[in-house]
């Protein structure tokens, strides 16, 4: 797992390149969210925004996430309704989160193989992907070790 400085270091980097703003909510909601290994909820998000900044409401952290998803900083995982940053948001293809029911440890893969495989076979039937969601919801090794030594 990427420490939450060098993502932040990254995003800055990354919005400098693409010429667009990363103002000081939208890095505190990366930083926030680059600071736990599971996935926050919106409202988690607010929750911990609003100590800081008493006027945050609700359109400001959803303005905030679709920045950072635009930009590829973080991920939203459909299955918790929740958001995660992304590791390397240089890489432009798709990507599998692997979620550990347990401890919600979020882990991302990039196996561009399955893509293409997906991508040619619903090109073959005529179908335009726009969104792709893979998901795979199981333990982790610490989880699994402590069942097995509880």
């Amino acid at each position: 797992m990427t420490d939450s400085s060098t993502l932040l270091a990254q995003a800055e980097r990354q919005c400098q390149r693409r010429g667009v703003r990363f103002t000081p909510i939208r890095r505190r909601v990366l930083e926030m969210i680059a600071g736990t290994s599971g996935g926050l909820k919106a409202y988690e998000l607010l929750d911990r925004l609003a100590v800081e900044h008493a006027a945050a409401r609700p359109p400001t952290i959803y303005r905030a996430l679709d920045f950072l998803i635009e930009q590829g900083l973080v991920h939203r995982i459909e299955s918790l309704n929740a958001y995660v940053a992304c590791p390397c948001p240089e890489h432009a293809h798709g990507f599998q989160l692997l979620i550990c029911r347990h401890c919600g440890r979020v882990e991302e893969l990039h196996l561009d193989d399955v893509n293409a495989q997906l991508a040619a076979r619903a090109h073959n039937l005529g179908f335009r992907v726009e969104r792709q969601t893979i998901e795979l919801l199981g333990s982790c090794d610490a989880c699994l070790s402590a069942t097995a030594n509880a």
